[in-house]
C-alpha cells in the first residue's frame, strides 16, 4: 500500500528572545537583543499509508501542532524532507491544499458574522467544488453530524460543539484525501465528542480518507485511531498500535496510598518483575498506611506515566525491533 505521508529527519527551530531581569538589562535588550534557540521538532521520521487513522499525541509543547503545520504547508522545516500525497507542502502549497483538509480546534475557519451555510458556500467557491458534489456532501454531512437545526444560524450564535461540527464539514466538503484534525474535540461535551468520533470513523471507512488526529483526550485515540505516534520534546518516542502499548503495560500497576499522617503517595510497579505480595509486604513494612487503592493501568494512566517518566518506552521499542 502506498505511503500518503513521508517525513524524514525533520527539524524545526524557533528563536525566542531572552528576557533578563532589571531595568538596565531591559534597556540593553532594545539595542542588543539576545536569543535562544528552541527545538520544536527534533529529527522526526515516520510514514503513513493511505486510509490510516493515526493518533498524534504528546504533552503540551511537545511539537504536535508544529508538526501538523509543517505537514499542512503552513510552516517549512529547517531540515529534513516532507512529502504528502506526492507534494512538498511548503513548496507546492497552492496545488497541495486542494488535497487536504485542516481543522485547528482552537481557531475556527468559519466567518463569525455569516450563517453557517454561507461559510460552506464560500468553501464551495474557494475549492471550485461542483454543485452536485457540494450538495451531496453537504446533505450527507449535515445528516451525520445532526446540523439541520442550526445550519442557517450565524456562526457567532452557535455553541462550541456546533461550531466545531461546522469546521469539520468545511474542511471536508471538497473531499480531501488527507485530513489533519488538531484537537477537534477540545472543550466539547460527551455527546458532541461522540458525534465527531463517529463521523471521523465513517469518513475513513467509506472514503478511505487518511487522517492525523492530535488530541489530549485518550478516548479519542481509543475510539478512533488504529495507530499511535507519541512525541515528547520534539522527538518521536513511540510509533505503533494502541493494543501493543496496552498489552506491554498491562502488568504495570499503580497503587495509591493514604498514610496515617494524611499524606498521599503513588507507587507504580511491574507485577511481571515484582510479585504483588512482595510489593505489599515492602510497603506495609516501610510506611504507616491507612488506606490503599489499586488502580488498573488504562490507556490514560499509561500515557500519563509515559509523559511523567514513570514508564520507559525503550524496552518496548527493543522488543518490537
Amino acid at each position: 500500500m502506498e505511503n500518503m505521508i513521508e517525513v524524514r529527519d525533520v527539524k524545526k527551530y524557533y528563536k525566542i528572545a531572552k528576557r533578563e531581569k532589571g531595568m538596565a538589562a531591559a534597556a540593553g535588550n532594545l539595542f542588543n537583543r539576545k536569543y535562544e534557540t528552541k527545538r520544536a521538532v527534533d529529527d522526526i521520521s515516520f510514514s503513513i499509508k493511505k486510509g490510516e487513522i493515526v493518533g498524534f499525541i504528546g504533552p503540551n509543547g511537545a511539537g504536535k501542532s508544529t508538526t501538523v503545520k509543517i505537514l499542512s504547508g503552513i510552516l517549512y522545516p529547517d531540515a529534513g524532507e516532507v512529502k504528502v500525497s506526492g507534494f512538498i507542502p511548503y513548496k507546492q502549497r497552492k496545488q497541495y491544499v486542494k488535497n487536504i483538509g485542516v481543522v485547528f480546534g482552537q481557531k475556527s475557519q468559519l466567518n463569525w458574522d455569516l450563517p453557517l451555510i454561507e461559510s460552506f458556500e464560500l468553501m464551495k467557491f474557494i475549492y471550485k467544488i461542483p454543485q452536485k458534489k457540494y450538495e451531496e456532501n453537504l446533505r450527507l454531512f449535515s445528516k451525520l453530524l445532526d446540523m439541520e437545526e442550526f445550519i442557517n444560524q450565524p456562526v457567532r450564535q452557535l455553541s462550541l460543539g456546533q461550531r466545531m461540527r461546522g469546521d469539520i464539514v468545511a474542511s471536508l466538503l471538497h473531499s480531501p484525501e488527507i485530513v489533519f484534525l488538531d484537537e477537534p474535540t477540545i472543550g466539547l461535551d460527551v455527546v458532541a465528542k461522540e458525534r465527531i468520533r463517529e463521523f471521523v470513523r465513517y469518513m475513513n471507512e467509506t472514503e478511505r480518507t487518511t487522517i492525523i488526529f492530535t488530541t489530549h483526550d485518550m478516548q479519542d485515540i481509543e475510539k478512533v485511531c488504529d495507530r499511535l505516534i507519541i512525541i515528547d520534546k520534539g522527538k518521536k518516542i513511540y510509533d505503533g498500535s494502541i493494543g501493543e502499548i496496552k498489552n506491554r503495560y498491562a502488568n504495570v500497576k499503580t497503587i495509591e496510598l493514604l498514610l496515617e499522617d494524611g499524606r498521599k503517595e503513588t507507587k507504580t510497579f511491574d507485577v511481571s518483575k515484582t510479585p504483588m505480595s512482595v510489593v505489599m509486604e515492602s510497603l506495609f513494612s516501610e510506611k504507616n498506611i491507612k488506606d490503599i487503592t489499586l488502580c488498573e493501568s488504562e490507556i490514560d494512566s499509561i500515557i500519563r506515566d509515559i509523559y511523567e517518566g514513570r514508564v520507559i518506552l525503550d524496552d518496548l521499542e527493543a522488543e518490537r525491533n
